[in-house]
């Protein structure tokens, strides 16, 4: 399935980088095994780089993923986060060195056979989802691992998962969900996504796969390919893109942008 669907291909969601605590909290990604490239779109740390004196606030932008974490000094609290229809902010404190996994959109699901619906909007215990990941994590990590020690033991494990597990979808959904990625988010449901599937099979499929409608992922596609492009404030308002990508006007723009990141897009872009 991942290798007809070519996600890494088509898709690269972006997460902000961390500005707002300085030289306080450092963000990097790393990549998976090549073998995990349509799995996995990376894997990912956040920490303190000494004990904060105030709380950060990290925010998490819609972008379609669900993610695995947990703190590395604490690996057997983990969690799982599913596909959320508006930014989320997680207040830290302290000291702390977060690791996460980030799946591609319909990899959770399609690796560990579990409905994407369930998890939206919100973060769960992992071992509540799937015990066997959750088991693996709080028996393999502590605060010794370096980011490479995280990654090799990372990819030996989800390499043997993957080995192990047949990974099949529908056609069907497979070209509906890739036409939204060709196309930037930017689709008509009712036109561009006619391929065979009655709007209830659409919407079935799209839910228990990436967790929401093809609508609203199509939306959160948009949103992202916007955040790729990282447009200055000045060129939004002078080359007015979003209309190149289906909104109505700049204030549906501005509305849902904000929606989904937590800003503007002026303030997002700024600097």
């Amino acid at each position: 399935m991942q290798n007809e669907l070519h996600i890494r291909r088509l898709y690269r969601p972006v997460q902000p980088t961390v500005r707002q605590a300085g030289d306080s909290v450092y963000y990097r990604e790393m990549a998976p095994d090549k073998k995990l490239d349509n799995l996995i779109h990376c894997y990912w740390e956040l920490r303190t780089a000494e004990k904060l004196s105030s709380p950060f606030v990290y925010r998490v932008v819609a972008d379609g993923c669900i993610d695995i974490f947990f703190e590395l000094s604490h690996p057997s609290e983990n969690f799982v986060m599913g596909f959320c229809k508006q930014y989320t902010e997680f207040p830290l404190q302290g000291k702390f060195h977060y690791i996460g996994i980030r799946f591609f959109p319909t990899s959770f699901p399609s690796l560990f056979k579990i409905n994407a619906k369930e998890l939206s909007n919100r973060f769960e215990r992992l071992e509540l989802v799937v015990k066997e990941a959750s088991d693996f994590i709080a028996n393999s990590f502590s605060e010794k691992d370096d980011s490479l020690s995280v990654c090799n033991k990372l990819d030996s494990y989800f390499l043997q998962k993957l080995g192990k597990t047949g990974m099949s979808i529908d056609n069907r959904f497979a070209e509906a969900f890739s036409a939204i990625l060709e196309n930037q988010g930017a689709v008509s449901v009712q036109k561009d996504l006619d391929i065979g599937l009655s709007p209830r099979q659409l919407r079935r499929y799209f839910e228990f796969y990436v967790g929401d409608s093809a609508k609203t992922f199509s939306q959160v596609v948009r949103f992202q390919h916007i955040l790729h492009a990282r447009p200055s404030a000045q060129s939004l308002k002078q080359n007015k893109i979003y209309y190149d990508l289906g909104y109505f006007d700049q204030a549906h723009f501005i509305k849902e942008f904000k929606n989904f990141y937590g800003l503007t897009p002026g303030k997002a872009f700024e600097g």
